[in-house]
C-alpha cells in the first residue's frame, strides 16, 4: 500500500508536534522544516485541525498544537481519515467497474481484507508510539 503525500505530511505533523506538546508551530515553521510547500501543509493542517486532531490559533502566540494527548490518537485513524476518498486499485471508487475481471475477480476481496487489516494493525500503535524529538539526532526505530 502506498500512501499519499497528504497522509505523509499529516503523520510527520502530528509526530512532529507530539514532540513539543506545549509549544505551538505555525504552518511555515513545519512547512520550513520539512522543507515542503507552505500552502499544501497549510491544507493538511486544515484537515487535521476539522478532524479533531490539532487546535489551531491565530495571531503573534498563534499555530497548531494537538488537540489531545497523543495516547488517544490511534495511528490507523489518522491513516483512514487522511485517505478518505483514495482507493486501493480502480474497482474500488465508485463506478468502477472498467476492468474486465470484475465479474470473475478474486483478487477485490483480499485486496480489501488486507487494507482492514493493515489499518487495523496501524491502530496498534499511538501516536505517542511515533514521537519525534528534533533534539535527538537519531531517535531508535521501533
Amino acid at each position: 500500500m502506498r500512501l499519499t503525500s497528504f497522509t505523509d505530511y499529516g503523520l510527520r505533523v502530528l509526530m512532529r508536534l507530539a514532540g513539543a506538546p506545549d509549544s505551538a508551530m505555525t504552518t511555515g515553521e513545519l512547512a520550513a522544516e520539512f522543507q515542503v510547500s507552505r500552502n499544501h501543509l497549510a491544507k493538511v493542517i486544515s484537515a487535521l485541525s476539522g478532524a479533531g486532531y490539532l487546535e489551531t490559533r491565530r495571531g503573534g502566540s498563534g499555530g497548531a498544537m494537538l488537540a489531545r494527548p497523543p495516547e488517544e490518537i490511534r495511528l490507523g485513524d489518522v491513516v483512514a481519515f487522511l485517505e478518505t476518498g483514495q482507493v486501493l486499485v480502480e474497482c474500488f471508487s465508485p463506478g468502477g467497474a472498467a476492468c474486465t475481471l470484475t465479474p470473475h475477480c478474486r483478487l477485490k476481496a483480499r485486496l480489501a481484507q488486507a487494507e482492514v487489516s493493515f489499518l487495523s494493525d496501524l491502530n496498534r500503535s499511538t501516536l505517542a508510539d511515533c514521537v519525534y524529538h528534533p533534539e535527538i539526532s537519531n531517535p531508535p526505530d521501533h
